[in-house]
């Protein structure tokens, strides 16, 4: 995430960069150390699309201050 912002790892805590997941469960988080997109919760795929074919985890980064 840090290289594809062109952001140094310290600018990621600067910036208040998150990443968030629709609902309650936030499967998704921004390593502090290395700036990767890391899976931050056990994702179920049989729980979550239960019957269906296509299997989506939609997210957002957010990235607080002008880019």
């Amino acid at each position: 995430v840090a290289k594809d912002l062109g952001l140094q790892l310290a600018e990621l805590r600067d910036r208040g960069v998150r990443v968030v997941s629709e609902g309650k469960t936030q499967y998704f988080a921004v390593h502090g150390k290395t700036g990767h997109l890391v899976t931050a919760e056990r994702i179920d795929r049989e729980q979550l699309c239960e019957s269906v074919q296509q299997c989506v985890l939609r997210c957002e980064l957010i990235v607080e201050g002008e880019m």
